[in-house]
Protein backbone atom coordinates (compact mmCIF):
# COMPACT_ATOMS: atom_id res chain seq x y z
CA UNK A 1 0.00 0.00 0.00
CA UNK A 2 1.71 3.16 -1.08
CA UNK A 3 1.40 6.50 1.49
CA UNK A 4 2.75 8.50 -1.25
CA UNK A 5 1.18 11.61 -2.10
CA UNK A 6 -1.68 11.19 -0.01
CA UNK A 7 -3.92 13.93 0.48
CA UNK A 8 -4.39 15.10 4.32
CA UNK A 9 -7.73 13.26 5.66
CA UNK A 10 -9.26 14.57 8.72
CA UNK A 11 -11.27 12.05 10.60
CA UNK A 12 -12.13 12.48 14.69
CA UNK A 13 -13.51 9.02 15.78
CA UNK A 14 -14.51 10.30 19.41
CA UNK A 15 -13.26 8.15 22.87
CA UNK A 16 -16.69 6.71 23.18
CA UNK A 17 -17.01 5.32 19.58
CA UNK A 18 -13.64 4.38 19.17
CA UNK A 19 -14.09 2.08 22.45
CA UNK A 20 -17.57 0.52 20.34
CA UNK A 21 -15.56 0.12 16.86
CA UNK A 22 -12.79 -1.82 18.68
CA UNK A 23 -15.70 -4.00 20.43
CA UNK A 24 -17.09 -4.42 16.72
CA UNK A 25 -13.26 -5.60 15.49
CA UNK A 26 -12.84 -7.88 18.30
CA UNK A 27 -16.15 -9.33 18.01
CA UNK A 28 -15.41 -10.30 13.73
CA UNK A 29 -11.94 -11.06 14.72
CA UNK A 30 -10.74 -8.37 12.86
CA UNK A 31 -6.33 -7.57 13.63
CA UNK A 32 -6.03 -3.95 14.66
CA UNK A 33 -2.80 -4.08 13.33
CA UNK A 34 -4.40 -4.36 10.08
CA UNK A 35 -7.98 -3.82 10.08
CA UNK A 36 -10.32 -0.94 10.51
CA UNK A 37 -13.12 0.60 9.95
CA UNK A 38 -14.68 1.80 6.57
CA UNK A 39 -16.11 4.98 6.75
CA UNK A 40 -17.61 5.96 3.67
CA UNK A 41 -20.16 8.08 1.61
CA UNK A 42 -23.40 6.65 -0.87
CA UNK A 43 -25.89 7.93 -2.88
CA UNK A 44 -29.34 7.68 -1.45
CA UNK A 45 -30.68 8.72 2.27
CA UNK A 46 -33.41 10.98 2.76
CA UNK A 47 -30.97 13.90 2.11
CA UNK A 48 -29.03 12.90 -1.34
CA UNK A 49 -26.25 11.24 0.64
CA UNK A 50 -25.65 8.96 3.65
CA UNK A 51 -23.14 7.05 5.58
CA UNK A 52 -21.38 3.94 5.54
CA UNK A 53 -19.56 2.07 8.55
CA UNK A 54 -18.22 -1.50 8.02
CA UNK A 55 -15.78 -2.87 9.83
CA UNK A 56 -12.90 -4.59 7.45
CA UNK A 57 -9.77 -6.76 7.62
CA UNK A 58 -7.24 -4.83 5.62
CA UNK A 59 -7.44 -1.19 3.44
CA UNK A 60 -7.89 -1.07 -0.40
CA UNK A 61 -5.34 -0.16 -2.67
CA UNK A 62 -6.55 3.45 -3.11
CA UNK A 63 -7.60 3.88 0.27
CA UNK A 64 -6.56 7.03 2.46
CA UNK A 65 -6.05 5.43 5.79
CA UNK A 66 -6.38 7.51 9.16
CA UNK A 67 -4.39 6.33 12.25
CA UNK A 68 -6.65 6.45 15.03
CA UNK A 69 -6.31 5.01 18.83
CA UNK A 70 -4.75 1.86 17.80
CA UNK A 71 -6.93 0.94 14.70
CA UNK A 72 -7.30 2.62 11.65
CA UNK A 73 -9.96 4.37 9.77
CA UNK A 74 -10.07 3.66 6.05
CA UNK A 75 -11.87 6.32 3.24
CA UNK A 76 -12.50 5.34 -0.46
CA UNK A 77 -11.29 8.43 -2.64
CA UNK A 78 -14.91 9.29 -3.66
CA UNK A 79 -15.92 9.28 0.00
CA UNK A 80 -12.75 11.57 1.63
CA UNK A 81 -14.08 14.49 0.00
CA UNK A 82 -17.02 14.28 1.84
CA UNK A 83 -15.79 12.77 5.05
CA UNK A 84 -12.51 15.39 5.09
CA UNK A 85 -13.06 16.95 8.65
CA UNK A 86 -16.14 14.77 10.11
CA UNK A 87 -16.42 14.06 13.80
CA UNK A 88 -18.13 10.46 14.63
CA UNK A 89 -19.46 10.00 18.00
CA UNK A 90 -21.75 6.89 19.74
CA UNK A 91 -24.31 8.11 20.98
CA UNK A 92 -26.52 5.89 23.89
CA UNK A 93 -29.95 7.20 24.53
CA UNK A 94 -33.32 6.00 25.61
CA UNK A 95 -34.22 5.85 21.79
CA UNK A 96 -30.91 3.21 20.95
CA UNK A 97 -27.63 3.63 20.85
CA UNK A 98 -25.48 4.27 17.35
CA UNK A 99 -22.91 6.31 15.61
CA UNK A 100 -23.56 10.05 14.69
CA UNK A 101 -21.52 12.36 12.54
CA UNK A 102 -21.17 16.08 12.63
CA UNK A 103 -19.87 17.19 9.00
CA UNK A 104 -18.90 20.83 8.71
CA UNK A 105 -19.22 20.24 4.70
CA UNK A 106 -22.66 18.96 4.76
CA UNK A 107 -25.24 22.64 3.66
CA UNK A 108 -28.25 20.40 5.17
CA UNK A 109 -29.21 16.89 6.85
CA UNK A 110 -32.00 15.64 8.26
CA UNK A 111 -33.69 13.95 11.75
CA UNK A 112 -31.82 10.14 10.96
CA UNK A 113 -28.62 12.10 11.26
CA UNK A 114 -27.16 10.05 8.60
CA UNK A 115 -27.90 11.47 6.11
CA UNK A 116 -26.77 15.05 4.50
CA UNK A 117 -26.47 17.24 1.69
CA UNK A 118 -23.18 18.64 0.25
Amino acid sequence: MSTMNQPELAVVVTPVASVEVKKFMEQEGVDPAKGGLRVSVQPGGCSGFKYGLLIEDEAAEDDLVVDQDGWKVFVDPFSAQYINGVTIDFVSSFQGSGFTFKNPNATGGCGCGSSFTA
